[in-house]
């Protein structure tokens, strides 16, 4: 809700996939090559020429641009493409990330006083291990410092802390929970140290994992990057999003003064 908003404040107009399915993520390509393949592959698929596929999931980005490049370096599976699916490759498909918006749109010109919008609150930036890239992505962009540069231009105080690309456990929160419980203590309990008022993450796997799976009895909220974004741009909705939350935000919020009454 937060992003569609964002986007919406920001003039970017979306178009949502139509009939998309799964990417696959970690179950797929455990499970069967096959499917893990073809899954990302049918939504490469339905995307329309000429316009950017935005995505906004760490994960389904490496499954959907893994497989696009793939597919791009293999005449066999292009073809293999083109026959399962009935049209021509998309050899100029630009596949984004959420946060490659950040080098096309200036926030400063939808904003006024920027640096007074996030009044210091103090963020523990997390970006987890899917944005990192697998080796087969290594020459893409690299997203590392831009929710400190975007949130800092924003007013934000940034609290570094050395846990920021840990991995939360995924999927293991589901297989091992215990594992997971770990991990994910563990990453909070550091931001805490460090000073944080809450964790900003840009995966909604994270987030979940962050708020179901910490042990601390009086952890710090997880936002997710998209609502800090759209509460500084004055989003009139926020109070939708807070109640799926968890770990209650709002008191935090309030005491900061970013919430709109």
């Amino acid at each position: 809700m937060s992003l569609l908003k964002f986007c919406d404040s920001v003039n970017i107009e979306l178009k949502e996939l139509e009939d998309w399915n799964c990417c696959g993520s970690s179950s797929a390509h455990s499970v069967d090559q096959n499917v893990a393949e073809k899954l990302p592959m049918r939504n490469i698929s339905l995307a329309p020429k000429g316009i950017p596929l935005l995505i906004a999931c760490p994960s389904c980005l490496i499954r959907i641009k893994s497989t696009y490049l793939k597919i791009k370096k293999d005449k066999i599976l292009k073809q293999e493409y083109e026959n399962l699916w009935g049209i021509p490759f998309d050899e100029d498909l630009e596949i984004i990330h959420f946060f490659e918006i950040f080098n096309r749109v200036h926030l400063e010109d939808y904003i006024d006083h920027p640096k007074e919008k996030l009044k210091k609150i103090k963020v523990a930036p997390y970006y987890g291990c899917m944005l990192s890239m697998p080796p087969d992505l290594r020459f893409e962009n690299n997203y590392s410092g831009i929710m400190e540069k975007t949130l800092s231009k924003l007013g934000a105080d940034i609290i570094p802390f050395g846990y920021k690309n840990m991995c939360c456990g995924t999927y293991l929160s589901v297989a091992k929970p215990q594992l997971a419980q770990k991990v994910v203590t563990q990453i909070i309990s550091k931001a805490m140290e460090a000073g944080a008022e809450c964790l900003v993450t840009a995966c909604s796997m994270c987030h979940l994992n962050l708020e179901i799976r910490c042990a601390l009895e009086n952890p710090i909220p997880v936002l997710h990057f998209s609502e800090l974004l759209s509460m500084a741009l004055g989003a009139e909705d926020q109070k939708k999003w807070f109640p799926r939350h968890i770990v209650d935000p709002v008191p935090l919020l309030k005491k900061r003064g970013l919430l709109i009454s």
